[in-house]
């Protein structure tokens, strides 16, 4: 079902929501909702990913972190000769997949951990101290800067 709303006023009088308003207007990720995820807030800058990855091995998934950009995938390794298994009904999805998720700026992967066909990622939001706010002093006066070969 497509989105009938239309956004552009809200775009024109906003300055920096553009990754907001692509969001809504495609309706989310896309249509693709495998494998399920969930994002959790642990602390103010502390995160957690959480991927339900069942059947996977951790050497079959691969987590890459690039700007932000953070990309899990996942390929079953080939069954070996004799190895197939007889399945009577087969319910747990082993298919390819790719999940990307948009990181904020200054996020940074932690640790990645798989435990119960659940991969669980660690992101931690760092901001420089140079970007952080600070106080400005009203009406001081500037700092005097001595002469050391004047003295």
């Amino acid at each position: 079902m497509r989105n009938s709303f239309d956004w552009t006023p809200y775009r024109r009088s906003t300055v920096g929501f553009d990754r907001l308003f692509d969001f809504l207007e495609t309706g989310g990720s896309g249509a693709e909702n495998y494998p399920p995820f969930d994002i959790e807030k642990l602390a103010d800058d502390h995160f957690r990913i959480t991927v339900a990855v069942a059947g996977f091995k951790s050497d079959e998934i691969d987590i890459t972190a690039q700007q932000n950009m953070l990309t899990v995938s996942g390929r079953k390794a080939p069954v070996a000769e004799g190895e197939a298994r007889q399945l009577l009904y087969s319910g747990i999805a082993t298919r390819a997949f790719e999940r990307r998720f948009q990181l904020a700026d200054f996020v940074r992967v932690e640790q990645a951990d798989l435990a119960d066909g659940l991969l669980a990622i660690d992101l931690v939001r760092e901001v420089p101290e140079a970007m952080k706010p600070h106080k400005i002093a009203i009406g001081g006066s500037s700092p005097v800067i001595e002469d050391k070969k004047a003295a």
